[in-house]
């Protein structure tokens, strides 16, 4: 299994530090907005990554953290006139709603900054004892000169940086290059109690406090958008590294930039879609498709037209389950063997997602096999239904359990539910008609559902069936 590291800028074989546990960290919001449809594509792929190592019979831990406290969040309080926490309650439960409906697994912890000081403290604590943090007038800060790999993540180098526009200029800094590690409250602010006064945490800080607390000192996955290589995964690595002397991050993803005409989809810039509006015009396996057509590294440009073209590609897959779902359910026991090659398919969509998780040529291997197994069932009029059940199993595995495109359970679970809601309304119909006096139809209702093999009782409390 090869995964592309972005420190090493190349493609690694997969090796976990204690197989078969993997740990994985995936940079999650800020909480002062919905998220958008960019965003989307980060923590979709995440997931992605994550179904196919469980696919792959790792025992994964995922973290993704959500943060609770930040400049944007105080914004948002400001601008509602509402307390900062209140504003990030609002929006981490509009996120539970939104990653619930585009069918992402929770994560198996999502801590947030504001539970997690007194860790946030220790670190930087620990990093002042080194001389790698300095306290000025209350605020803290990393001497990114004292950490000699600076840059390694991101290929950028420090002499180049100071003289580059995207520094932060601040007189209470020694160089332009140092980050925040603590923020002096300002009048009107949330604030905790350190042993600098009162404030609060870097953003930076946050991430490298509580992914130690969660997974360790050295984790096997860490990842997130391209845009937070530089500064935030550089200065983690920093901070991480330089207080506990160990390596932080074996194997370092990035998911590319989600573009809307020609520029990066962004809430700076004001050229995005939130998620929950997209939702409302398309289904979530839409939406994944749409992102599984893409290398997650790659740059994807954002149109409604191409999301809808992933709506009617779903339609091939949906009308195939529809289909081995009455065979599987209601097919002939006996019939001719099964012949088709299943796990020549199996092994071409496997191939793909072992290939760091090549999604394009997985979904190319769902449908190259949805044509071939269509294609064999016509040939093959009278199959035995278990070429039904496994072709329901391959879709389950693959379109199922690992990209979330499809759910062979699922369409069932829908179509019981359906079964059972027009046999109460034929039962109701009958009832009504027995009231009419109207027994012909009452009786020919009856009679129908029977054959169907739905047998009807009728007592004082009603009537009630039973599917033999």
């Amino acid at each position: 299994m090869l995964v592309y590291n972005t420190l090493t800028r190349k493609k690694e074989e997969f090796k976990p530090i204690n197989p078969p546990n993997v740990t994985m960290y995936v940079c999650g919001p800020t909480v002062y907005d919905y998220f958008h449809i960019g965003n989307a594509r980060s923590f979709i792929m995440a997931d992605i990554i994550r179904r196919h190592l469980i696919f792959k019979e790792y025992n994964v831990t995922f973290v993704m953290n959500l943060t609770d406290i930040d400049d944007k969040i105080i914004n948002k309080s400001i601008e509602e006139k509402i307390d900062s926490s209140k504003v990030s309650q609002k929006y981490v439960a509009s996120f539970f709603e939104d990653i619930e409906k585009l069918k992402i697994k929770k994560a198996d912890v999502y801590p947030k900054a504001t539970e997690h000081m007194d860790e946030i403290i220790s670190l930087i604590k620990n990093l002042e004892e080194k001389k790698l943090a300095y306290n000025s007038d209350g605020n803290l800060f990393f001497r990114v000169k004292e950490f000699k790999n600076y840059g390694l993540l991101s290929g950028k180098n420090t002499d180049d940086l100071e003289l580059g526009s995207r520094v932060e200029v601040n007189e209470q800094k020694e160089n332009p290059l140092d980050f925040s590690l603590w923020k002096k409250a300002k009048a009107g602010e949330p604030y905790w109690d350190s042993p600098w006064g009162k404030g609060r945490p870097g953003w930076h800080t946050e991430c490298s406090a509580m992914s130690v607390k969660h997974l360790g000192k050295t984790i096997d996955i860490h990842a997130g958008g391209n845009d937070l290589i530089f500064p935030h995964h550089e200065n983690e690595i920093a901070q991480s590294e330089g207080c506990f002397e160990s390596k932080f991050v074996n194997y370092w993803m990035h998911f590319g930039f989600l573009n809307f005409q020609d520029e990066k989809m962004s809430k700076s810039l004001g050229n995005f879609f939130t998620a929950r509006d997209i939702l409302k015009k398309y289904s979530a396996e839409a939406i994944r498709l749409f992102f599984c057509q893409t290398h997650y590294s790659g740059p994807l440009a954002f149109s409604e037209e191409l999301i809808a073209s992933s709506e009617k590609g779903l339609e091939k897959i949906s009308n195939f389950v529809e289909f081995i779902n009455s065979k599987s359910s209601y097919g002939e026991s006996e019939g001719v063997e099964c012949s088709f090659d299943f796990d020549f398919f199996l092994s071409r969509f496997v191939t793909a997602m072992d290939d760091d998780f090549n999604t394009p040529q997985a979904v190319a291997a769902i449908f190259n096999f949805i044509k071939s197994a269509n294609k064999y069932a016509v040939e093959n009029p009278k199959l035995n239904s278990d070429f039904f059940v496994k072709a329901g199993e391959f879709i389950q595995k693959t379109a199922g359990d690992v990209l979330g495109i499809a759910d062979f359970k699922q369409t069932n679970k829908i179509d019981q539910t359906l079964s059972h809601d027009l046999v109460n309304l034929l039962i109701e119909i009958r009832q009504k008609a027995k009231v009419e006096k109207n027994y012909s139809l009452a009786d020919e209702i009856r009679d129908k559902l029977n054959s169907f093999g739905i047998s009807l009782k009728d007592s004082k409390e009603g009537t009630t069936f039973k599917i033999s």
